[in-house]
C-alpha cells in the first residue's frame, strides 16, 4: 500500500517527525539542495532574460533518484523544506523533478516552524500551494551572485589579489564607500565663522542668541577680521527680545534597536566592542 511522502531538508528531523505522523507517512530528506547553477560555467542566459541554467549538484543524484523512487509510488507528495526562500527553492526544484511524466501528482507545500506534534500535524492537515514569488526571489538572489561574482572576481585576481571574491552585497557598498571618499576627497574647504551671544535676564535662566541677520541679510561670516567687525560694531549695545514664539511639537521615541544599531550606540556611548554588547543583551 503506498504511503504519503513528506521530503524535509534536514535527515536528523526524520524520526522525530515519523513518530508523529505514524506509519501513513515515508519521511526522506534532501539534504539541503539538489539543484543549482553549475560550477564550471555562468550559467545564466543574459540574452534571453537572465535565464538561469540548473544542474543537479555533485553528489545528490542518488538523493533525487531516491525521491522520485518514493514519490512515484507516493499517493500525494508533501515538501517540507525551511520555511523561507532558500527552503521554498529546494521544495520548487524537487517538486519539478517529481512531476516529470506525473502531471496529476498531487504535491503540497506544509511550513511548519516548530518540531511539535501540533504544529506539524497542523501544518500536514492545511497544505498550501508552492510560492512562486519565494522562489523567484531566492532565484533572483542567486543569479545576482552568479552575475557578480563571475564577472567581478576575475578581474579583482587580475587587479588585487588572486583567490578574492565578489559579492552582490559587499561589492556595491565598496562602491559606495568609493563613491564617497572621492567626494570628499574632492571637497572645496571653505572658511566660515558663526557669532553667538550669550545673554542674561532679570529673570534666569541665561540664554544664548545667534546671528542669523546683519545689516537686514542674512548673515555670513566668512573670516575673522569680519566677525570682529560686527562684535566692536555692538560691543556695549542693549540687546531686546522683539519676539517670542511657543509652539508644541510632538516628539516620538526612537524605534527599537536592530542588532547592529545596537552594537553601533554601544560603542559610540560606552566604547562597548560588538562581542561584549552581545554578550549582555544575550544576558539581559
Amino acid at each position: 500500500m503506498s504511503k504519503n511522502l513528506l521530503i524535509i531538508e534536514s535527515p536528523a528531523k526524520a524520526r522525530t517527525i515519523r513518530k508523529y505522523l505514524g506509519s501513513d507517512f515515508k519521511i526522506m530528506a534532501s539534504v539541503g539542495h539538489v539543484k543549482d547553477l553549475p560550477v564550471s560555467k555562468f550559467g545564466v542566459d543574459i540574452e534571453n532574460g537572465f535565464k538561469p541554467e540548473y544542474v543537479t549538484i555533485k553528489g545528490k543524484d542518488k538523493i533525487l533518484k531516491e525521491l522520485k523512487a518514493a514519490g512515484s509510488v507516493a499517493e500525494a507528495i508533501y515538501l517540507a523544506p525551511d520555511p523561507d526562500r532558500e527552503g521554498e527553492a529546494i521544495a520548487w526544484h524537487i517538486a519539478q523533478e517529481l512531476k516529470k511524466g506525473r502531471k496529476h501528482k498531487e504535491i503540497f507545500r506544509v511550513l511548519f516552524n516548530e518540531l511539535t506534534a501540533k504544529a506539524i500535524r497542523d501544518a500536514v492537515s492545511s497544505p498550501q500551494a508552492l510560492d512562486r514569488d519565494k522562489f523567484e526571489s531566492q532565484q533572483a538572489r542567486r543569479i545576482l551572485d552568479r552575475l557578480v561574482g563571475y564577472q567581478i572576481s576575475p578581474l579583482l585576481w587580475k587587479k588585487v589579489k588572486r583567490g578574492l571574491s565578489a559579492g552582490r552585497v559587499q561589492s556595491v557598498a565598496v562602491k559606495m564607500i568609493c563613491d564617497r571618499e572621492r567626494e570628499i576627497q574632492a571637497f572645496d574647504s571653505q572658511e566660515y565663522w558663526s557669532l553667538t551671544a550669550h545673554l542674561k535676564s532679570s529673570e534666569p535662566p541665561p540664554f544664548e542668541a545667534r546671528l542669523s541677520k546683519y545689516m537686514g541679510k542674512k548673515a555670513d561670516l566668512k573670516n575673522e577680521e569680519q566677525t570682529l567687525k560686527i562684535v566692536s560694531e555692538i560691543e556695549g549695545l542693549p540687546f531686546k527680545v522683539s519676539k517670542v514664539t511657543q509652539k508644541r511639537t510632538r516628539k516620538n521615541p526612537p524605534p527599537p534597536f536592530t542588532t547592529s544599531l545596537l552594537q553601533q550606540e554601544a560603542f559610540k556611548r560606552l566604547r562597548f566592542s560588538a562581542k561584549k554588547t552581545m554578550s549582555i543583551a544575550q544576558g539581559l
